[in-house]
């Protein structure tokens, strides 16, 4: 007898907390262990000097199915307890992910060795070995689609439509600490450079086609202006260091600021500190596997405090993590607020203006 839908979406995925974990005695011997392991205590102490070099503003750059995968309480409690200052992430982690669960949703455990056409027949859909209800997907769209409706009709950059997503939850949502509304909240500004592909894309071609069948204008997302922005962001920041899970567009996006700077006409530091950690093989020639070397010779990594960290991201994540808050450095930090950059709008304090031409 097959399992009926109900019987596939009854174990949830449950998020690691890291507070409940002391991986400082772990980190602390796998940095005189070999391979991955020390490679994995280099990362933490990497992110230690993030959290520890007061002028450094630190992003949290996000790609993968990590956030369904049991990691999105990690994410959020980076930027609670003060060690991250911006993110940068694919649509998919934000919108179909955290914003999904915000609104009460579930990921569920299931399995990769299932008939996927009887899953489809279901409306299941599978992450590797994790379960979601597409029709809880789609009231998700309809969901974004609802929030444009209620926005006035002009470009936004991501970043500014994520910012009234998060107020948008502050009065609705079912689950109170999504990365969205604890970003809102915290003056922390989350960038998505391909906004389109994700569950955001799908309400907001609802939005525009109903839109343009009414002869009425309608809501746009500018991925221009989310450049401009984040490059506003490295420009305010004396230093910076990135912790990447994944890479892609993300990775590429957040590194690209510096180069952006220099065409503008500005002397902009590289990026100072940088964690990757990806499985994905640099032999692949793609952007999630070049090596932060390599991003060295395009001049946007510094290369004095760089880690690649071959392995899969919830296995490891955690334990780096978990490993700075058990230190508690974070507690000295001062919130940088990045998002009140923005609080006039898109075009930012000017400092992008202020060059002489």
């Amino acid at each position: 007898m097959k399992p009926t839908k109900r019987d596939l979406l009854k174990d949830t995925i449950k998020h690691i907390d890291i507070s409940k974990i002391d991986a400082v005695p772990f980190i602390d011997a796998m940095r005189d262990m070999s391979f991955t392991s020390r490679d994995t205590a280099n990362a933490a102490d990497i992110l230690q000097l993030m959290i520890n070099d007061k002028d450094s503003t630190n992003w949290l750059i996000i790609a993968g199915s990590t956030s369904a995968g049991g990691c999105m309480q990690v994410y959020v409690d980076m930027l609670k307890n003060n060690m991250i200052d911006a993110v940068v992430s694919t649509g998919a982690s934000i919108i179909d992910m955290d914003f999904f669960e915000a609104l009460g949703y579930k990921h569920y455990k299931g399995s990769q060795f299932i008939n996927d056409t009887f899953l489809r027949d279901n409306y299941i859909d599978r992450i590797y070995d994790t379960f979601i209800d597409e029709e809880e997907l789609q009231a998700c769209d309809s969901t974004v689609k609802a929030i444009a409706d209620s926005l006035e009709p002009r470009p936004y950059s991501s970043r500014e439509f994520i910012y009234e997503i998060g107020k948008w939850l502050s009065k609705n949502s079912v689950k109170k600490n999504s990365l969205i509304q604890t970003a809102y909240e915290l003056n922390i500004p989350i960038f998505v450079p391909a906004f389109s592909d994700c569950s955001a894309g799908f309400g907001l071609v609802m939005h525009q086609i109903e839109r343009m069948k009414e002869g009425k204008p309608y809501l746009t997302i500018d991925s221009v202006a989310d450049f401009r922005e984040l490059t506003e962001v490295k420009l305010s920041a004396k230093t910076s260091g990135l912790f990447m899970i994944g890479g892609g567009v993300p990775k590429n996006f957040a590194q690209d600021t510096v180069v952006c700077a220099e065409c503008l006409g500005f002397d902009v530091p590289m990026h100072q500190y940088a964690v990757q950690i990806t499985v994905a093989d640099v032999r692949d020639w793609a952007c999630s596997s070049s090596t932060l070397k390599e991003a060295n010779s395009w001049g946007k990594v510094n290369t004095a405090h760089e880690q690649m960290v071959y392995a899969e991201a919830t296995t490891v994540v955690p334990m780096i993590v978990a490993y700075a808050y058990q230190k508690g450095d974070w507690k000295n930090r001062e919130r940088k607020n990045h998002a009140l950059l923005f609080k006039d709008g898109t075009k930012g304090s000017g400092i992008l203006f202020s060059k002489n031409d």
